[in-house]
């Protein structure tokens, strides 16, 4: 059953190519898939003493009908009985733009793209929160990219991120994610 269910991922895959379909990618010079974030994107609270700078992201052309993007950092790891905990929420980012430079979730937002928006985190705070886990094993951190079909998402959730999480996801088109590591 397994190669049967492998093998169909991989024909999926091939005839996306076949077709010219373009996949969604995400890349990043700051945080790379399982690697352990540098203590610059890493919070300055709760016993951590991180930079607390947001990497620079960048990702390739979203899919046709993209209407506008959002990204989102996650940590299912945080014993929080098992809703992770939200570290930064983009909303609203123009379909042309291709990514954010270093420190766009700073509280003001005077780095973010022309009409992208914050969303309140976990932290509470409208601003890029970075790790900072309990000490012990380290926690996973998903930063993902989602091409969306809907030009505005506003005040999705109303401070409330799991609603903003399912909005997004419901609007999604296609995703792209790097997971890092951080452990104390």
């Amino acid at each position: 059953m397994m190669r049967s269910v492998s093998s169909f991922f991989a024909l999926a895959a091939f005839a996306a190519e076949a077709q010219g379909v373009q996949a969604f990618e995400l890349q990043s010079p700051d945080i790379a898939e399982g690697k352990t974030i540098d203590m610059k994107h890493v919070y300055d609270s709760f016993g951590c003493t991180g930079g607390n700078l947001s990497p620079e992201l960048s990702w390739s052309e979203p899919p046709a009908g993209t209407k506008s993007l959002a990204v989102l950092v996650h940590d299912p790891d945080a014993p929080t009985g098992g809703a992770g905990f939200w570290h930064w929420l983009v909303v609203d980012i123009p379909p042309d733009v291709r990514g954010l430079k270093r420190d766009a979730g700073h509280a003001s937002g005077k780095n973010l793209p022309e009409g992208a928006k914050q969303l309140e985190t976990d932290f509470g705070d409208k601003a890029y929160g970075g790790p900072c886990p309990p000490p012990g094993k380290p926690h996973r951190y998903v930063f993902t990219v989602y091409a969306l079909k809907t030009e505005k998402l506003g005040d999705a959730g109303h401070g409330r991120t799991a609603i903003a999480g399912f909005t997004i996801n419901q609007n999604a088109l296609a995703k792209a994610s790097i997971t890092a590591l951080f452990g104390r």
